[in-house]
């Protein structure tokens, strides 16, 4: 199986070596620097990654995309999606892509096994809310729709590359165009480890993301309707 993992990353210059050298023992790793103001795409580089660079900041939606598409330009069996701020287990991808033969997409659940203890607590809630919204809207019985810890056959692929958003939004609207394809989705559980990462989102992005619910809600009343 050639495995192939895209790492958006932003100002991550204290994770990013390490997060590439255990990523690298799976198969090639491609690292989008977004945008990066420090030493992020070249330390990756160093590690050992076919590094992308954004010129400015756009977002992890957009840094996602440009990392499939980069695969896809190469051969490749299993696409696997990973953070680069050392929350996620490189040792793990192996689990995750090895579940591609069980599902089209597979989803790196901490909410699996309990494996969401040490989850802040704001997290788990915003966690639980989104996840019950995309179970009524896709219909699959997902656990933790925020992770970021995930895998897709290389085959479908690009249907997640021409989501329009570019924030954090594109995470949960890959889960719904993964629905409207009818592609199978699956959990595998995995750990993850919290420290004092900074966190990115904003007040704007909570506005996109309430616009996309909106969005979503008039979707799934439309097509009740027809």
């Amino acid at each position: 199986m050639r495995i192939v993992t895209v790492i958006p990353a932003f100002n991550e210059e204290r994770t990013v070596e390490s997060v590439v050298r255990g990523a690298l023992e799976h198969g090639d790793v491609i690292v989008v620097d977004d945008g990066s103001t420090d030493q992020t795409g070249k330390l990756a580089e160093m590690a050992g990654a076919r590094v992308v660079r954004h010129p400015e900041n756009r977002g992890k939606g957009a840094a996602l995309k440009t990392g499939i598409s980069e695969a896809l330009r190469g051969s490749c069996d299993v696409i696997v999606f990973m953070d680069a701020d050392g929350q996620h287990d490189p040792s793990l991808i192996p689990r995750l892509a090895g579940a591609v033969n069980g599902g089209d997409f597979i989803i790196g659940s901490r909410f699996i096994e309990s494996n969401h203890d040490n989850m802040p607590l704001h997290r788990q809630l915003s966690n639980r809310i989104t996840t019950w919204i995309l179970r009524l809207a896709t219909g699959y019985s997902i656990t933790d729709s925020q992770s970021g810890f995930r895998a897709i056959s290389a085959e479908y692929a690009h249907l997640i590359v021409d989501i329009p958003y570019d924030d954090y939004v594109y995470e949960s609207e890959a889960i719904c165009e993964t629905s409207r394809h009818r592609l199978r989705i699956a959990e595998v559980p995995v750990t993850c480890k919290y420290g004092d990462e900074k966190s990115y989102i904003g007040a704007a992005d909570v506005v996109q993301y309430i616009r996309f619910v909106i969005r979503l809600f008039l979707r799934r009343l439309s097509a009740t309707g027809t």
